[in-house]
């Protein structure tokens, strides 16, 4: 589940150093931030959906061969 495009307005004005900042790492991290917390959100809410628990693992560091789902 990523996030709306709403949202992401709101994330990105909220993080800005200046206006139209889209690429700071501020803005980035707090993208990713979001991004991650509704993923979180709607595994924990159903979790056999495996395929949401692996986009959540491919948002992080690059996993493992033996940590990765197939």
């Amino acid at each position: 589940m990523s996030i709306t495009a709403e949202r992401k307005a709101e994330v990105i004005k909220s993080y800005a150093q200046i206006e139209g900042d889209t690429g700071s790492p501020e803005v980035q991290v707090a993208i990713l931030t979001e991004r991650i917390v509704n993923l979180t959100e709607h595994f924990q809410s159903h979790a056999k959906e495996s395929p949401f628990a692996r986009g959540l693992l491919k948002m992080g560091r690059p996993t493992p061969p033996s940590a990765r789902l197939t």
